[in-house]
């Protein structure tokens, strides 16, 4: 057995401590903007505290919790060397999760898991899970970074995050509060967000060899920039929603698609039907089918196709929904309609072509 291995050392290996501790002085300026009064300490404990005494408001508090990452996006980030949006993109696939039932964002952990600690790059991140934060109205209490090499690439990362929120029981929405004359309303997605970027890639970088620069006329911009546009955050225009009109469910429109979404938010007594008409997808949706042959259905299975959120409410709540959108910047329509259903119940039907 050898003994003694000259220069062995935790940063021989690879892991260098001091960088972490670099990343974290450079990410404390941004998580201190991603706070909420119930937010007790700071950053560099071994556990984030909030104060859960602003809990006793509630009659009966439902905690929600929520966990997700940003896919094989993080590649496109690591290609552009622009590390901030993605930190956005997990934000809201995380709280846009928990606003589904109703719930309010509390606060957020993250774990950054890294080949190689580059100080800036770590800060940049949390930088932009901070702002992420800040626009869903959440505190950021802490994370954890961690450094693999050996099993990640000095260039390689993976973000994920989780929170918690907060819901009044008899507040809860879902299934149980939908019925048939329902109206679906659609919110709009930003772009791809963070759902079917294997298949993107695979289409526009490796199929068609595109390069992250190009100058795509449909888009307006770089291929590179559009891809990495980040993810809509729903969760305050959500609570608004509830707070000024009845809604009886949302759906956040993720991995699946706009069908298998909503379909998650209906009971087996009503089926959704939504017309494709009410809505023209963004260019991004036809130049990926266009040039990689995707199929319609294949689109639809793995992209938003410019639906970020939906929103289940009665008719009645319909105008002044909509009103309120347009005052928050977020644009929305009527897709489709909510019907009873004696067999097929549970189920989202797409009719007609998109609109063009």
């Amino acid at each position: 057995m050898t003994t003694n291995a000259p220069g062995a050392s935790y940063a021989a290996a690879g892991v260098d401590i001091e960088a972490g501790e670099t990343a974290v002085r450079l990410m404390k300026e941004w998580v201190a903007k991603a706070q909420r009064p119930e937010s007790v300490g700071g950053l560099g404990g071994f556990a984030g505290l909030f104060d859960a005494s602003a809990l006793t408001r509630y009659r009966r508090p439902l905690l929600a919790s929520a966990t997700d990452g940003v896919g094989t996006k993080v590649a496109i980030a690591q290609r552009l060397d622009i590390h901030d949006t993605v930190g956005r993109d997990l934000v809201a696939m995380v709280v846009d999760d928990l606003v589904v039932c109703g719930a309010e964002p509390l606060f957020m952990t993250d774990y950054v898991c890294v080949g190689k600690v580059y100080p800036e790059r770590v800060a940049a991140l949390v930088k932009g899970i901070a702002e992420g934060c800040a626009l869903a109205g959440c505190a950021l209490v802490g994370g954890e970074t961690a450094e693999h090499p050996g099993l990640l690439g000095p260039e390689e990362y993976d973000i994920a995050g989780a929170a918690t929120g907060v819901v009044e029981a008899d507040q809860l929405l879902g299934a149980d509060r939908v019925r048939p004359g329902d109206v679906v309303l659609a919110l709009g997605a930003s772009g791809l967000h963070s759902n079917g970027y294997s298949l993107v890639r695979h289409v526009l970088l490796n199929h068609a060899g595109w390069g992250l620069e190009r100058e795509v006329p449909e888009f307006g911009r770089t291929l590179g920039e559009e891809l990495l546009e980040p993810t809509r955050i729903y969760s305050l225009d959500c609570l608004a929603l509830i707070e000024a009109v009845e809604v009886h469910a949302f759906a956040h429109v993720t991995g699946g698609g706009l069908a298998n979404n909503l379909a998650r938010v209906l009971p087996g007594t009503v089926r959704a039907e939504i017309d494709r008409g009410s809505w023209r997808p963004a260019p991004v949706f036809d130049v990926v089918g266009a040039v990689g042959g995707v199929a319609r259905d294949e689109l639809e299975r793995t992209l938003n196709m410019g639906v970020g959120m939906v929103a289940v409410l009665p008719p009645a709540a319909v105008e002044p929904a909509l009103a309120l959108l347009a005052e928050r910047s977020v644009p929305a329509w009527v897709a489709g309609e909510i019907h009873g259903a004696d067999e097929a119940g549970g189920t989202v039907t797409l009719s007609g072509n998109y609109a063009s």
